[in-house]
């Protein structure tokens, strides 16, 4: 996966918005203002792309024992976020997979109402 997949594929997402709220590298995805995904651009461009995202507190430790790649989230809530290092031993479909996974959880914490107004926006 390169940044540009990465970067669309996020956006692919209803009402995802992107931010750069900490500095000019942190690359932040949300959906409703709360953030699902983040990656730093100068690791990305070094060759060391990683992602950090939100994952279900038990799924996450499920992961990292599956998978050397994906270790608690860098300068992140370590019970919530996981940091998976892109195109290592975690496959691009997971990758994708646990996107999904983290803007689901976010999208599930939002308001019922702002829920609602995504919902109805066109695909």
């Amino acid at each position: 996966m390169n940044i540009e997949q990465y970067f669309e594929y996020c956006l692919s997402k209803k009402a995802v918005t992107e931010h750069f709220p900490f500095d000019e590298d942190t690359l932040v995805f949300k959906v409703g203002g709360k953030m699902f995904a983040l990656a730093s651009l100068k690791e990305w461009e070094s060759g060391n792309p990683s992602v950090n995202l939100k994952c279900d507190p038990e799924k996450a430790l499920e992961l990292r024992a599956e998978y050397e790649d994906i270790q608690p989230g860098y300068h992140m809530s370590k019970i919530h976020w996981n940091t998976i290092a892109v195109n290592r031993d975690v496959p691009d479909a997971m990758v994708r997979e646990l996107i999904d996974h983290s803007y689901a959880i976010v999208f599930k914490g939002l308001t019922r109402k702002l829920q609602a107004e995504i919902d109805a926006l066109p695909n």
